[in-house]
């Protein structure tokens, strides 16, 4: 007995459906993501030297930077010449420090990446409920997920100009 070609290709579709494609969707997978190491993360520590004075260690910091820690950005640019202690943060320029002030007057949540973090999770494990049962689970659903939290810039523009904003640098929309 021989099959109907229309029921080989339902078959062929619905099992090429089944396979999930790892790459550059991984961020606006909704999903949760696999737990693994990242290989590209981990660096080899620099090699252990005994310094002339003992005094001259810097005081242990615990979570601040080693000794022996690799930073690859700060070593090439100290290849290049420049100066790799421009690179740390020390806190806003002199400039920022009055909108600094002006935005930490209420106060400043000090684990806000995190709070933030947990509730996109929460957002994200919600609004998957309804599209992971989808036949083709590589659809990219990011737009359509945040699509009630997205600002429309054009929108945001004509707002600022309505009220008198200056906005030279924006397109005219």
């Amino acid at each position: 007995m021989r099959l109907p070609h229309g029921i080989i290709l339902v078959a062929i579709l619905a099992l090429s459906a089944c396979t999930e494609r790892q790459g550059d969707l991984n961020l606006r997978n909704l999903g949760t993501p696999e737990a693994g190491p990242d290989e590209f993360s981990v660096l080899p520590g620099k090699p252990l030297e005994m310094p002339e004075q003992l005094a001259s260690l810097p005081e242990p910091t615990p979570g601040g930077a080693n000794l022996t820690d690799q930073n690859p950005l700060a070593d090439g640019v100290a290849a290049l010449g420049g100066r790799p202690g421009t690179l740390v943060a020390q806190g806003p320029s002199g400039a920022d420090s009055a909108l600094v002030q002006h935005v930490a007057r209420n106060g400043v949540n000090g684990d806000i990446r995190m709070t933030l973090a947990a509730e996109d999770e929460e957002f994200r494990r919600r609004r998957s409920r309804l599209t992971q049962f989808r036949l083709f689970r590589d659809v990219d659903r990011y737009h359509e997920v945040y699509s009630g939290e997205m600002t429309d810039p054009a929108a945001e523009l004509r707002r600022f100009r309505r009220l008198g904003v200056a906005t030279p640098s924006a397109p005219p929309f």
